[in-house]
């Protein structure tokens, strides 16, 4: 009988719901070849859900997502919106909410440029002849984007502001797993990022790290300092394999990640939490990029990031890897075929420029 599972769909603004269009394409489409069904409902969030319900996560789509097994989110956000009280804009109020809900702790955004769009990147092609493929995990529930106390006081008579960095241990074994184990999964390499020259949290972190690290002896653990790892990453992608941060570093290094990549129209995004009776982990899978509502509605937008997070969702939550596999695959034969969209079209010999459904048919008929 073949597996059965329920997602939770969130297309929410701009761009979010046509990209969607083609992930649903390609997820129908890799059902019927994998032999598993998957039950979807469709949920507002974001700006959406603020125009229909007056806030950017109703009740309905929170309940929803709790009776799935993870969710596909699209993009939130748009100047529409952007004049709100911070806490009802659509990213702040509809995304820190789920996070913080589902404890959705593990943040995976691989860094992908492939081969043939080398010349996308803003790095010098000699330095990435044949691309790079890196996975950064980053922490996303801890540290000083969280911990308290936090805030703005005055002191000796002027303003003061204070954010805490905080980090327990526990919760740095719980991230180290996920690294370590996606490294065994792939190239058996990780490096850990800290500021342990400087930050007792990262004295902490390395400690840890390396405690962790005996437990998964066939994986290469190596250390980079911070901002010593920002230059290395732009001077020696390909060198790497996985990344392990924690919340702030990981912002940031991963966003430059995606700059070195060629478009944020490429890459997907996964946060993870708790295991689930399937023996994945409940996730939020959404592309790194934005709502982009400069080109909503234009026919024009990337669909790749939105259909490779659908692959991640499968792979991470579903436990359907032979189905993700054959997602990247499609994806990447796409490229190779030379369909681009505008984001990464250059108008070299060869290069079919197609817009949002032209590459979602490009890819499932790669499938």
């Amino acid at each position: 009988m073949p597996q059965s599972h329920r997602i939770a769909v969130l297309p929410g603004d701009g761009i979010g719901p046509e990209v969607m269009v083609e992930a649903l394409k390609v997820l129908n489409a890799v059902t019927k070849s994998h032999n598993f069904t998957v039950e979807h409902e469709t949920y507002l969030v974001g700006g959406a859900a603020i125009d229909a319900t007056g806030g950017p996560l109703p009740e309905d789509t929170v309940k929803g997502c709790e009776a799935a097994e993870a969710i596909l989110f699209g993009s939130v956000g748009g100047p529409k919106w952007e004049n709100l009280p911070p806490n009802i804009q659509p990213e702040r109020g509809a995304l820190l909410p789920i996070r913080k809900h589902f404890g959705l702790y593990a943040n995976l955004r691989p860094g992908v440029c492939h081969p043939a769009l080398t010349h996308a990147s803003p790095v010098k092609n000699e330095l990435i002849p044949n691309g790079f493929n890196v996975l950064c995990v980053r922490e996303l529930t801890g540290g000083i984007y969280f911990g308290q106390p936090k805030g703005i006081e005055e002191r000796n008579g002027e303003p003061v502001a204070i954010d805490t960095m905080v980090y327990a241990k526990s919760e740095i074994v719980r991230i180290a797993k996920v690294a370590f184990e996606a490294a065994m999964g792939r190239d058996k390499r990780l490096c850990s990022i800290d500021k342990a020259n400087v930050l007792s949290n990262s004295v902490l972190w390395r400690e840890t790290v390396e405690e962790v690290a005996k437990d998964y002896p066939e994986v290469k653990l190596s250390h980079l300092y911070v901002d010593n790892a920002a230059m290395q990453i732009i001077r020696r992608a390909p060198d790497f394999d996985v990344l392990v941060t924690g919340n702030l570093f990981g912002d940031i290094i991963s966003d430059e990640m995606a700059m070195i990549s060629g478009s944020l129209g490429m890459l997907p995004s996964a946060s993870l939490g708790k295991t689930t009776e399937s023996g994945g982990n409940f996730g939020l899978f959404e592309p790194s990029g934005g709502s982009a509502p400069d080109i909503a509605g234009q026919g024009i937008a990337n669909p790749i990031a939105q259909i490779l997070s659908l692959a991640m969702l499968l792979r991470y939550s579903l436990g359907q890897a032979a189905a993700a596999d054959s997602i990247d695959q499609a994806v990447e034969k796409a490229i190779g075929a030379g369909f681009r969209t505008g984001d990464i079209f250059t108008g070299a010999e060869g290069e079919i420029k197609v817009g949002t459904t032209g590459m979602g048919r490009a890819i499932l008929e790669n499938l």
